[in-house]
């Protein structure tokens, strides 16, 4: 019994801890109506750039079709139409996978910049984690007076996507694009997908890694990003708060992503990246609320979301819906 009373004792003090840590309410407002609505654009971005597999995904179109636009206008919520990244039809004959995802990446960071000079809160339905490249892009030159922002992104995910082409054991693309953020890769990819000059690795923080190949985990260490662990989100740690204040003095903006094989494997068992000890997403919903609380929080991404047959009885759509729902919620108690 006495065990108990100190387990709840040090549980209480966490969570005093951090709520003196959250932004005051009120702090800022850019992504609301005058009536109160939050301004949400929902952007589909199907190009994925892997090789020897389909270079579009259908899991933008699953997470849009099982009723997302009416499930989050009923929390109160002014949609903007449904944006979707396509290539022209001469880019679509372009040569090379790698070129037409930095092509793709270009259109999207031209999309969520201009949600962002109209107040809309960009949430990207997205193929895979190369899109992190288009994403910071768009935030990056989002400035209506032309000057380029610094930009933070808070990058979570089972892997920490910090591979260059010298390092990675699987060759993939998607577990390099926070590396070509940083400038340490793939520069051609970089530049088109509008990221110029590439992010400092100190305005990064890895949430919830849990699977780095060794070289990876080498550059990581060797870098001045920050690594979160599981229960800092499961807990909404102080150093969760910490690290979302100090991104919040360094940079003008911040990028939250999510790559859904960080959820506990049960919630995403399609996914082919699962890894044990993943918060569940109501775990992770309630940290992205205190997250977006954050005034220079400015989008969400949701990439690798299983689709289809893959998504047995829905439970990772459903997930998805869930911390999209976390998010906005932080969003209304700025």
């Amino acid at each position: 019994m006495p065990k108990r009373r100190r387990t709840t004792l040090k549980t209480t003090t966490m969570i005093l801890a951090s709520l003196l840590l959250l932004p005051a309410a009120g702090s800022g407002q850019r992504y609301q109506t005058a009536d109160g609505k939050t301004r949400v654009a929902l952007i589909k971005m199907p190009y994925s750039g892997a090789r020897n597999v389909p270079e579009l995904s259908d899991s933008p179109d699953y997470l849009e079709a099982g009723g997302l636009a009416a499930r989050i206008t009923r929390g109160g919520v002014d949609l903007k139409a449904t944006q979707t990244v396509r290539l022209t039809e001469e880019e679509a004959l372009q040569y090379g996978e790698w070129h037409r995802m930095g092509m793709a990446n270009g259109h999207l960071a031209e999309m969520v910049a201009e949600n962002e000079r109209e107040g809309f809160l960009s949430v990207g339905l997205l193929a895979n984690c190369t899109s992190v490249i288009g994403i910071l892009g768009g935030l990056q030159h989002s400035d209506p007076s032309g000057r380029l922002r610094k930009v933070g992104l808070v990058f979570i995910d089972a892997h920490g996507d910090f591979n260059t082409p010298e390092t990675t054991l699987s060759g993939m693309l998607g577990g390099m694009p926070v590396a070509v953020s940083a400038g340490m890769a793939l520069r051609n990819l970089r530049l088109e997908s509008g990221l110029e000059p590439a992010i400092p690795t100190e305005h990064i923080v890895l949430g919830a890694v849990r699977d780095l190949d060794p070289l990876e985990r080498e550059l990581i260490e060797d870098s001045d990003a920050t690594v979160l662990t599981t229960d800092d989100f499961r807990e909404r740690s102080a150093r969760l708060h910490a690290e979302m204040r100090r991104l919040s003095e360094l940079t003008d903006i911040i990028y939250v992503h999510i790559d859904m094989d960080v959820l506990d494997p049960r919630e995403v068992s399609g996914h082919p990246l699962t890894v044990p000890d993943g918060p569940t997403s109501k775990e992770l919903a309630a940290a992205l609320t205190e997250m977006f609380r954050y005034e220079k929080v400015a989008a969400l991404g949701l990439a690798s979301t299983p689709a289809n047959e893959r998504d047995l009885d829905g439970l990772s759509r459903e997930a998805a819906y869930t911390l999209i729902e976390g998010a906005l919620a932080g969003i209304r108690l700025r």
